[in-house]
């Protein structure tokens, strides 16, 4: 039997998200209801009506500066500015929602670990289980003169990620026991302290007490997701990721890596198959091919590259200004996104780019794949990556609002569901469970934050020792499992 495929729809709480112009669109609604609470609410209940299994919100938090050397086409074409913080719409969507997930990003430089771990168990109660944390490091370094910490380089940036994944963890998993709130009037006792534990976590970049201010949630743990792939990304997400969303040009260049990443996952003592990996995938579709195509060409003619390169140039540091036309553009290293440095040489096979080419490629979704066709083009097309590249799911980027998503759930999904390829009904109550099943709304046994917290946990409720005990590490976890 072919195996499930899992639909998560991308977004950012903002004016546009990758396919810039759509403002002038005159069908595109998210470029002037993004401010607006129903707006979301109502994207929310159709993605439901759509079987989706979440909504994942991008989010970033400075203007994209390096195109020309200055933020004007970033602020002139909306790349990704304006825009507001998606998380506070969680609970209002929720409310509207009964299965519906939403993943929000969330920078592990910008955000202290102890006010994320608050804010997530947060979420987790308000959404009933239905919350999850993409983790970034960031790479605007608009961003870093905002006060909002100092840019490190990109390997640096994911060794004090490691840190801040232990103490998100204790908090989480180790500083509450699961019947630490007892509610018992005759001892007048609300919480049980002698069930609520410091992590006194001290570490080369972290110094945190504890306890957790929060019970715990649903999932006690939001579901963890990823996105890195450089080689220190994959490493990460592989160690932590329970999801990862990944835009790989190619499902030859997809199969290879979506098989690295199993066996990084392999190498950390995970299954192999507890990281759901995500394609990006746009889609333009209509009752017909002719009709598809026309429906691009309409799109393509509200598009403003160079916001593209706006995007690109925050992404990667890479100002394409400063290349003519006819320039074919290879590799570029870089200290931000390195996979999108790499797109130029992989989007066509055995070819690379011109900027000319480029610049029409990118006038919609950016670098993300497009598919464009029928219902029965479409979905053959998303089968043929998940099974080919051994994916588990797709995340959908659209180009107008909510016309991308509408389109999608009214021609593909039937179409899929027809082919017993995606859920025609939830059965699972959290986020969590939507991607391992029914029961599964904790972490995993094999996942490093399980097996840290109950070695913590171990540690705490025994009490033998009078003194104090060695920090706790993940590495020390995995050693002494």
């Amino acid at each position: 039997m072919s195996k499930l495929i899992h639909l998560n729809a991308f977004n950012q709480c903002s004016a546009a998200l990758q396919s810039f112009g759509q403002y002038r669109n005159p069908q595109d609604r998210t470029s002037q209801g993004y401010t607006s609470t129903r707006h979301w609410i109502e994207l929310a209940q159709t993605l439901e009506r759509g079987c989706f299994d979440s909504i994942f919100f991008a989010d970033v938090h400075g203007a994209y500066n390096v195109y020309r050397g200055s933020a004007e086409a970033g602020i002139r074409h909306a790349v990704q500015f304006p825009g507001n913080d998606p998380t506070v719409l969680f609970p209002a969507m929720a409310a509207a929602t009964r299965h519906l997930g939403f993943i929000a990003t969330y920078s592990t430089t910008y955000y202290p670990p102890f006010h994320t771990a608050k804010l997530f168990s947060s979420l987790d109660h308000f959404t009933g289980g239905r919350v999850g944390w993409n983790i970034v490091t960031s790479y605007l370094d608009s961003a870093s003169r905002n006060g909002l910490g100092a840019m490190l380089p990109h390997d640096q940036r994911y060794e004090r990620a490691e840190e801040y994944m232990e103490v998100v963890y204790k908090l989480w998993e180790a500083s509450w026991e699961e019947d630490a709130v007892v509610r018992d009037g005759a001892r007048d006792m609300h919480t049980d302290p002698a069930k609520v534990h410091p992590i006194d976590h001290r570490g080369k970049y972290f110094e945190v007490a504890g306890p957790h201010m929060c019970e715990p949630s649903p999932q006690r743990t939001p579901l963890v997701l990823q996105a890195g792939q450089s080689g220190r990304g994959i490493r990460f997400g592989a160690r932590h990721g329970e999801a990862l969303f990944v835009t790989y040009p190619t499902i030859e260049i997809a199969r290879p890596r979506v098989a690295r990443i199993r066996a990084a996952a392999a190498a950390e003592g995970r299954d192999p198959n507890h990281i759901k990996v995500l394609q990006g995938i746009a889609v333009v579709v209509d009752e017909t091919e002719s009709q598809a195509r026309l429906k691009e060409r309409r799109l393509r003619s509200y598009a403003s590259p160079e916001g593209a390169f706006a995007l690109f140039g925050g992404w990667t540091g890479i100002d394409l200004s400063v290349f003519r036309d006819d320039d074919v553009l290879a590799r570029f290293d870089s200290d931000g996104i390195k996979s999108a440095a790499r797109w130029f040489s992989a989007a066509v096979p055995g070819h690379s780019l011109t900027l000319a080419e480029a610049r029409e490629e990118m006038k919609l979704a950016s670098v993300i794949r497009l598919v464009v066709g029928n219902p029965v083009q479409v979905a053959d097309e998303i089968e043929r990556w998940a099974d080919d590249a051994d994916l588990d799911g797709i995340n959908l980027v659209p180009i107008e609002q909510p016309g991308s998503f509408t389109d999608f759930i009214s021609l593909v999904v039937p179409e899929l569901q027809r082919r017993g390829r995606i859920r025609t009904t939830f059965e699972t109550a959290t986020l969590r469970e939507h991607l391992f099943g029914s029961g599964h709304n904790r972490l995993l046994s094999d996942h490093p934050g399980r097996r840290l917290a109950a070695i913590d946990q171990i540690r705490q409720i025994r009490g033998a020792s009078n003194a104090a005990p060695a920090p706790l590490t993940l590495a020390a976890a995995q050693k002494r499992e």
